[in-house]
Parts: structure tokens; C-alpha cells; sequence
């Protein structure tokens, strides 16, 4: 009787082309071309035929196991939801100080921390090159000074910190390790990372001090440093965030971010490291941006693209090797200073690809990050924004739940297939480094940029309140986050007292032998560190590190 009633069904059944065509193509019409931010053709619908060849165990597996598409462990978020962080830091360290403590009240489970331009650069407040950007862009730190102020009455063996700093990384990383030391805690016990990702700052941010070869020793010296003294501290988080925030498409994104960290566990294995004993630490960090299934796509694409190359080109037996665990915030570029409040549910949906994705880490904007730094307010609706996610959507409650769909496996495959290309481009090249040295990766980004703001300008692409659904009038302007300009005049009155009462001939003696060590071959953190304890400001230490190693300068 069944198969009566399904012949008879099919019989008088239209074909898949003629069903989907309704509505779509017509007499005199031109079918609309649908793709993804990456140029990915997005298929009317998808159906088995859209995984031709497809293999579920080679494909997906079990969440936990190789080739982790599915997740980097079996239980994700049934075991542990992933750590909520918000990125924040302003003004001074007693400022930055109140709003951690506000946000770990208000259910953050880990700290992000955002430093000022010339902590950034390597510049104490009092440069000349620091006028007019103290603690503008994000807390300012001279000192261990600073970091004593920082993170008063915050449990640093309780809490994971996260810390957003790439060329002075060693010198903010040493820091927060004397901080603990003061506090008496031991450094096996510190958990955070540190993001010491020198690459992509010569092709999407600028936030560069050294040439790439010192830059690279830096890095491998932390990877050593930390492997020996501070097992559980993620050595570095290799970021495709600015990367996206620069203009890329998704598969770049990927590509250029793995491309990246090819080279740090190059460079790595080839000072003698040994991959199993610090790959495990390595974490990257990537951007959420408002293309819902490509960037859930993405996330799993880049997990099983990083297990195959860290098993396959570099030998890694270790599990922990393997896996791609990340950070993810959601993307600042896709905020609007136009109806700011729309920026609420842009990254609603941004947070729940991540969640989706399977983060290990989330950081969502403030609706008002286009116009200021956020407010206390608009930092607790980004926060609420995770919490709902992980209380009340329901997609917590199991393991990539996406798993097995048409169109999000067959964008999974796309992703890697065109990222893995791009990888195969780049190793031609010689490598990261000398395609960055080449303008390759910048040209790429570059290009992406371009067609996208061809785009909206020609509103192919739709930004909600800017190109169309705009308000008539004016926009209410929320409540903003001012920085008092006094703030930077208190700061140079700080530093100077600091150099009257601290032990100058101690100083001095450390940077002596940090000197010493940078014209050789010796670990710099461990000298670093002498130079931390004697208060010994940041700019002292980049500079001296400027004498030996000299400063880049994009052709």
C-alpha cells in the first residue's frame, strides 16, 4: 500500500528544478545571483547531491576526536559552556580595575584585557609619541606599577585573563607573572593568554615595534619560557580577527590566520622545539562576522583544516596538538554608528554562529563600540547577550547541532577546500613571512575590501540604517563614554615619581644584562622579568630592545 501510494505521488510529482523555479525565474527576469562574503555560490537548496562522495566518519566523526569538525571535545558545551569574556580596559588601571570587577559580579568568567596605543608601541605615557592617546583606546600601563593597581583583588589563580598585546607581549606577560609572584602565586598556576601575534600585524593592524626576525625570537623565547615554567598560559593567540576587521573574506580569514601559524610552529621546530611540547598551548582567535551559516561554516572548516596539517606536515601525536581552540568576538567592523541599537541584534546573531561554531571563548561588542569605548550599560547587554545564548536558546545542550546539514556541510568542505588553496599559494611563496614581505597577503585583503564597499555602495550588499531602512532625522546618540584628557597629564606625574623613589643603579644593571642577552642568544624572559621586579617602566625596556633590534618599516 505504501509503495502504491508513493508511485502514484511521484508519478504526477514536478522535478526538483521545476518546484524551486517557482517564483524565482520568470519570462523577462534574470535569476539572482546569491553567494557568500568568500564568492561561495549558496545553492537554492541543498540536498544530498550537494555532498556528492561525502563521508560521514572522514568528514565529521565524533566531536573529540580527529578531524575535530565537530568539536574539540566530546561533550563541549554539556561539560563546560565556553569562558565569557569581555574585552575592556580604559583610562587607567584603577578605572579598568572597577569595570573588571563589575563585569566578574555580573557573571564573566574570564578577563579581556585592552591596552592603550602606546603600551601598544611600546611608549610610557610621557612620550612624545603618547600625546593625545593615553588610555584612549584602551588601559595605559608604564609599569608593574600598573598591573599592581590592575588586577587589585582579582584572584589571578581563579581567573583566566586574556590579554590583547603582540609587540610588547613578553613585556605585559612578564608583568602580570611578577604581579602573581607578589601575590604569592605560583606560575603553574596562571591561566590566560597572551595574543603575541607579530604577523598579522605587518598586513592588518600596525601595531609592529621590531623587524620580523627579533619579532619572531620573542615569540619563540615565550614558547620556550612558558613550556618550562608556565605550563597552562596559551603562549599566543594567532588571530584572524583583524585580519577580517581589515577587509578579508572568510576563506581568507582562515587561510592566512593557518598560514600564520604554520610559521610560528616553523620557527619553532626549527630553534629545537619539540611540536608536542608546546603546540598544546597555542590558541587562535577569530572574527564573527554577520554571514550567520558561513561563519558557522568557518569555524569548523578552519578546526579540521588545522588538525590535518598539524598531523600530517608536522608529525603531531599529541591530541592537544591538534586542536583548534579559539576565541572568538564578534565583529566590530559590522558595527553601525547609524541606528546603533540595531547593533544589539547584529550581534546576537554574530555570538550564536560562534556558540554554533563551537567557541571556546566569546567576546560580544557593545551596540555603541562604533561611536565610543561602551559604557557600563552597553557592556551588560553584550554580556546578557552570551548569557541567553547559554541559558535560554537551547543550542548548549548539544554538540554542534548543525551537524549533517546540507548546506552547512557543503560550505564546511567549500571553506577548507579554497582556504587549503590559498595555504598551497602562500608555501610557494616561500611562506607566511615571505608573502607578507611580497605584499601578497596585504594585496589579497586589500581586493576583498574593495569589492565589498563597491557593493554596499551600489546596495547589492544591505546595511540596515546605512544604505537602506534608513530613519528620517537624526539618530538619538546614546550616552558615550568620555576619557578625561587630565588623565594623561596624572600619568606623567605617576611615571616621574616612580623614577625618584625607585632603585635607579638596580635598573640600570637590568637593562645592562637585557641588552646583553638581546645581542646574544639567551632567553630574553627571564631578564625581562629582572626588569619587571625593579619597576622598570615598559618604554625603558622597548627601547633598549630598539638599540639592539632596530625598528620596521613597511616598504
Amino acid at each position: 500500500m505504501k509503495s502504491n501510494q508513493s508511485s502514484e505521488g511521484s508519478a504526477g510529482r514536478a522535478s526538483k528544478e521545476e518546484v524551486l523555479n517557482v517564483g524565482v525565474v520568470g519570462p523577462g527576469k534574470n535569476r539572482r545571483h546569491y553567494e557568500t562574503s568568500s564568492g561561495i555560490e549558496i545553492e537554492l537548496c541543498s540536498d544530498p547531491k550537494s555532498l556528492e562522495n561525502w563521508d560521514y566518519q572522514s568528514k565529521l566523526g565524533f566531536p573529540g576526536e580527529y578531524p575535530y569538525t565537530r568539536g574539540v571535545q566530546p561533550n563541549m558545551y554539556r561539560g563546560r559552556l565556553w569562558t565569557m569574556r569581555q574585552y575592556s580596559g580604559y583610562a587607567t588601571a584603577a578605572e579598568s580595575n572597577k569595570r573588571y570587577r563589575f563585569l566578574l559580579s555580573q557573571g564573566t568568567t574570564g578577563l579581556s584585557v585592552a591596552f592603550d596605543l602606546p603600551t601598544q608601541i611600546g611608549y610610557d605615557s610621557d612620550h612624545p609619541m603618547a600625546r593625545g592617546e593615553v588610555g584612549k583606546v584602551g588601559v595605559a600601563i608604564d609599569s608593574l606599577r600598573d598591573f599592581e593597581v590592575l588586577f587589585d583583588r582579582i584572584p589571578l589563580d581563579e581567573v583566566s585573563t586574556s590579554m590583547t598585546i603582540n609587540a610588547t607581549a613578553a613585556i605585559l606577560l612578564a608583568f602580570y607573572l611578577v604581579r602573581a609572584e607578589q601575590s604569592g602565586i605560583p606560575f603553574d598556576k596562571l591561566r590566560g593568554t597572551i595574543q603575541n601575534d607579530i604577523l598579522k600585524e605587518y598586513v592588518a593592524r600596525g601595531t609592529y615595534i621590531f623587524p620580523p626576525e627579533p619579532s619572531m625570537r620573542i615569540i619563540t623565547d615565550i614558547f620556550a619560557f612558558c613550556g618550562e615554567h608556565v605550563p597552562r598560559w596559551n603562549t599566543i593567540s594567532i588571530s584572524g580577527y583583524h585580519i577580517r576587521e581589515a577587509g578579508s573574506t572568510a576563506v581568507q580569514e582562515v587561510a592566512f590566520t593557518l598560514a600564520n601559524a604554520i610559521a610560528y610552529v616553523q620557527a619553532a621546530t626549527d630553534r629545537g622545539l619539540k611540536v608536542d611540547d608546546f603546540a598544546p598551548r597555542l590558541a587562535f582567535f577569530f572574527n564573527a562576522h554577520n554571514d550567520f551559516l558561513e561563519e558557522i561554516a568557518k569555524f569548523r572548516a578552519a578546526r579540521r583544516l588545522w588538525a590535518k596539517i598539524m598531523r600530517e606536515r608536522f608529525g603531531a601525536r599529541d591530541t592537544r596538538s591538534q586542536l583548534l581552540r579559539f576565541h572568538t568576538q564578534t565583529a566590530g567592523s559590522a558595527l553601525t554608528a547609524q541606528q546603533p541599537d540595531n547593533n544589539i541584534v547584529r550581534v546576537a546573531l554574530q555570538a550564536l554562529a560562534a556558540v554554533l561554531g563551537g567557541t571556546q571563548s566569546l567576546h560580544t561588542n557593545s551596540l555603541d563600540e562604533a561611536l565610543a569605548l561602551p559604557t557600563e550599560r552597553t557592556v551588560e547587554i553584550a554580556l546578557r547577550t552570551q548569557q541567553i545564548i547559554a541559558n535560554e536558546s537551547g543550542v548548549a545542550s548539544t554538540v554542534d547541532p548543525v551537524a549533517g546539514s546540507y548546506a552547512i556541510e557543503r560550505l564546511t568542505d567549500e571553506i577548507e577546500s579554497k582556504a587549503s588553496k590559498y595555504i598551497e599559494r602562500i608555501d610557494k611563496l616561500g611562506g607566511a613571512l615571505a608573502a607578507i614581505e611580497k605584499g601578497f597577503v596585504q594585496q589579497e585583503i586589500q581586493e576583498a575590501a574593495y569589492e565589498h564597499q563597491k557593493k554596499v555602495e551600489a546596495c547589492e550588499k544591505v546595511i540596515v540604517g546605512v544604505n537602506r531602512f534608513r530613519s528620517d532625522g537624526i539618530d538619538p546618540e546614546p550616552e558615550l563614554l568620555r576619557i578625561d584628557p587630565a588623565i594623561e597629564e596624572a600619568k606623567r606625574k605617576e611615571l616621574s615619581e616612580l623614577r625618584q623613589n625607585r632603585n635607579n643603579d638596580a635598573v640600570r644593571r637590568s637593562l645592562e644584562r637585557l641588552q646583553s642577552a638581546a645581542r646574544g642568544v639567551d632567553n630574553l624572559i627571564p631578564r625581562i622579568l629582572d626588569c619587571v621586579r625593579c619597576y622598570t617602566t615598559l618604554g625603558e625596556i622597548s627601547d633598549t630592545l630598539r638599540k639592539v633590534f632596530g625598528e620596521y618599516r613597511e616598504p
